[in-house]
């Protein structure tokens, strides 16, 4: 048997982004470390931020037919700038 463990990361506000950015200047680019696990960035994948969009989601435990959603907004992040292989298809 695995041993879990419950993983409750603070997510930020717009708020808390808003002044963690303030002091940099407009044209810096943004990049996000990804955890190579829950919690772990000792090792981490850097991506390049490319959007923020609104996505709308179901509000958990209601059932999917009863269109009861909510807009959550997801930055998105692509691969940094660089030469890479494609991957066969």
């Amino acid at each position: 048997m695995t041993d879990t463990f419950d993983h409750a990361p603070q997510v930020w506000t717009a708020g808390q982004l808003r002044r963690a950015l303030e002091a940099l200047p407009d044209e810096t680019p943004l990049h996000v470390g990804v955890a190579d696990g829950p919690g772990d960035f000792d090792g981490y994948s850097e991506y390049a931020v490319v959007d923020l969009e609104p996505v709308e989601k179901d509000i958990p435990g209601s059932r999917s037919d009863s269109g009861r959603t909510t807009v959550e907004f997801t930055l998105f992040v692509d691969y940094k700038a660089g030469q890479y292989e494609r991957d066969p298809a």
